[in-house]
């Protein structure tokens, strides 16, 4: 059968079951989407600018352990993109970015919309291509989804020219794909995980350590089993949350910069630690000289082994998928019929019960001023910790962090390792389109949403009923507390002057807006959006919150998890 490049492009995504693209068009794209037009087995998502297409692209991809899909053109397009690809990358979330070209003749002539699109992306995918010759296009989508998909996840990007889209060739989709440069590991070395057992039953004062890789390849339950077994202290990193859930008993909070203090702790002063789909990342142990102060056992399993021994020399590796490593070291703990020294485990569960009574997330709620971490509390009462929580970047997404208690995976949204800022919009729509019958709340900040607030015209064309929680505290929170601390008060460009009425602004695009000043206004505010009322809208809320906050605790740059700043320290 003979097919046009882009009829190729539309059949392979046909193909790997689709349901969304989200893109934007552009000359380069136009075959494509007018093949687009002439199909319905998957539907497109248009946005309003192609940075908020990969964002929503990789939060249903987050969300669903699907592989998102974006189709941007050219040029600008594409350029416009890179910020969504970046925070994709190193998340490590699967998503096939195609993305229109010049005609192959035009490429290296400075032609309009021309840019070095392999080279400019090169940095911030998994892999990338560009296709030189339409018998080869089927071929390459097969593998961009592979590679997206198998050993440690990630952006890969396919770049078409225009030329190829037009042109004809026989049509075949490859039902499985090898290759001989690409073969991730998926089981664990054996031998290292018989030490890895025998490690964790000589262990004193335990800690598991768990990341993003839990989720991603979603190894959760594989946890739960793991730490009930044992009967071990857990904690998440930021990225992590929801991979254990957080009313359970042994939990210790999120970890890292913002951390709680029992968690920082039992990380410090652990003597075995084992460390599953997580990377030791400078927001987590902070200065790795002050975490190697005090001896200890490292186990660490990832299915990227470059991720292994980067930041922290540890003693026993284990490449491997998660769910397949934790599997088989269950199988042994059971076989070996061993359990870890229980007066030695009483005695470390009483040092970290002495860290937990410093209570280092309480804040104080007056009766003048919203305080942000109320709002999110009451949140998390008002929707059960059970809604999906995208955020943006900054103070709002750490208090989002620390104050609502996710119980399952894939229900916190948010850019950790790039920081994204203006993600929490169209990450929402992104889940919202995976998950059409959820509860979805993006938790952000004055000066974030910003940053892509032109997709209100996006949800409102899909009718998506996201409730937007904006903590509004007229700064660029993060960067004032910074300011404050470490640089004697000088406010320099952090005040966010000239903003504009969010409750009007939301409206003008066909939303709902609401204003709360007041805190006794907070919990029926909330309410009301989260009411029968307002089911099929959007709601922007609009919280006036304290200008003072600050995210405690805090571990500054360049210390070590032992050197906490505590609020009531300051």
């Amino acid at each position: 059968m003979q097919l046009t490049g882009a009829e190729i492009v539309i059949r392979c995504l046909q193909e790997e079951k689709v349901e969304y693209v989200f893109g934007y068009p552009g000359g380069s794209v136009l075959y494509i989407y007018d093949e687009m037009f002439k199909q319905d087995k998957f539907k497109h998502v248009m946005v309003r600018h192609e940075q908020a297409a990969v964002h929503a692209a990789d939060a249903y991809s987050r969300s669903s352990n699907k592989i998102g899909v974006c189709l941007v053109t050219s040029g600008p397009g594409v350029t416009n993109a890179v910020t969504g690809i970046a925070t994709a990358h190193m998340d490590s979330v699967p998503l096939v970015i195609l993305s229109g070209q010049v005609p192959t003749a035009y490429i290296g002539q400075d032609a309009f919309q021309e840019c070095d699109t392999v080279g400019i992306t090169r940095p911030c995918v998994k892999h990338n291509f560009l296709v030189k010759d339409v018998k080869d296009l089927a071929i390459t989508l097969k593998k961009a989804f592979y590679i997206a998909k198998t050993g440690r996840p990630g952006p890969v990007l396919v770049d078409i020219p225009k030329d190829i889209t037009n042109q004809k060739c026989e049509f075949e989709y490859p039902k499985t794909i090898t290759m001989r440069s690409y073969n991730p590991v998926v089981k664990g070395h054996g031998g290292q995980i018989k030490k890895a057992v025998q490690m964790l039953l000589e262990a004193k004062r335990p800690m598991i350590y768990t990341g993003g890789g839990v989720i991603l390849s979603d190894a959760a339950e594989h946890l739960i089993k793991l730490a009930r077994r044992l009967g071990f202290p857990v904690t998440n990193t930021l990225m992590g949350l929801g991979g254990y859930p957080a009313t359970d008993k042994q939990f210790l909070g999120m970890l890292g910069m913002h951390g709680t203090f029992e968690a920082n702790m039992a990380m410090q002063h652990c003597d075995v630690l084992i460390a599953v789909g997580a990377r030791f990342d400078d927001r987590v142990i902070g200065n790795p000289a002050n975490f190697a102060e005090i001896s200890r056992r490292i186990i660490h399993i990832d299915i990227d082994p470059s991720s292994i021994s980067k930041r922290v020399k540890v003693d026993v590796p284990i490449v491997g998928n998660l769910p397949d490593v934790l599997d088989d070291l269950l199988k042994l703990l059971e076989a070996s019929a061993g359990v870890p020294d229980p007066k030695a485990l009483a005695v470390w569960w009483k040092q970290i019960d002495d860290w937990r009574g410093k209570k280092s997330l309480k804040y104080k709620q007056g009766k003048e001023i919203i305080m942000p971490q109320y709002v999110v509390e009451k949140l998390y009462e008002i929707t059960g910790g059970d809604a999906f929580i995208t955020s943006d970047v900054g103070q709002h997404q750490m208090w989002a962090a620390q104050y609502y208690k996710f119980d399952k995976p894939r229900r916190w949204i948010n850019s950790g390792g790039l920081g994204t800022m203006g993600v929490g919009l169209p990450y929402a729509m992104g889940v919202r389109f995976a998950n059409p019958k959820a509860t979805v709340a993006c938790v952000t900040g004055e000066g974030s949403i910003q940053m892509n607030i032109q997709e209100l015209s996006t949800a409102k064309q899909f009718r998506l009923p996201i409730k937007i929680i904006n903590l509004n505290n007229r700064y660029l929170g993060m960067v004032r507390q910074w300011q404050q601390v470490f640089h004697g008060n000088r406010y320099s460009e952090s005040y966010v002057d000239a903003l504009p009425d969010f409750v009007k602004l939301a409206q003008a695009y066909g939303h709902v807006g609401m204003k709360i000043e007041h805190p006794a206004d907070v919990e029926p505010a909330l309410r009301e959006a989260f009411s029968a009322k307002h089911k099929s809208d959007l709601v922007f809320m609009d919280f006036i919150t304290d200008q003072t906050a600050n995210v405690y605790p805090m571990v500054a740059a360049g210390k070590g998890l032992s050197e906490m700043i505590l609020a009531e320290e300051l």
